[in-house]
């Protein structure tokens, strides 16, 4: 399995309304990089949802229960989709300050790569935001 952070804007679309919604269309990427960590998740991963610029804190945790396809917001076929689901609500938000603070978490995307809306995380990296989170 493998571990990923996505973020969202919460005033556009918030962690509690993707749980009303029950399941999202991940759409609107148009970054390579972002794109590609699109085409890695598989049914099944776990996805940290982190609210970015208001908030700053990862909030929840969805799964991935479709695999990337052709984004149907645009006819250009570089740019794919996942849906996702919510999962799970942490028992307390993990705020970027608490991820920039944990020495586990010196190298998260997060902090390197702040602008990128989709990441891949390592297992341990996952591990030890669920720990801040408890």
């Amino acid at each position: 399995m493998n571990h990923w952070l996505v973020k969202s804007e919460p005033f556009k679309y918030s962690w509690e309304q993707f749980v009303k919604d029950k399941q999202t269309m991940w759409d609107g990427v148009r970054n390579y990089q972002a794109r590609n960590n699109l085409r890695g998740m598989k049914k099944g991963d776990l996805v940290f949802w982190y609210h970015s610029n208001e908030g700053l804190e990862v909030v929840g945790i969805a799964k991935v229960v479709k695999e990337a396809y052709q984004d149907p917001t645009t006819d250009n076929a570089n740019w794919v989709v996942v849906d996702l689901k919510p999962f799970k609500k942490l028992k307390k938000a993990v705020t970027l300050e608490q991820i920039k603070a944990d020495p586990r978490l010196q190298n998260i995307g997060l902090v390197r790569q702040g602008r990128l809306s989709v990441q891949a995380l390592s297992a341990e990296e996952f591990d030890a935001i669920l720990d801040l989170a408890s």
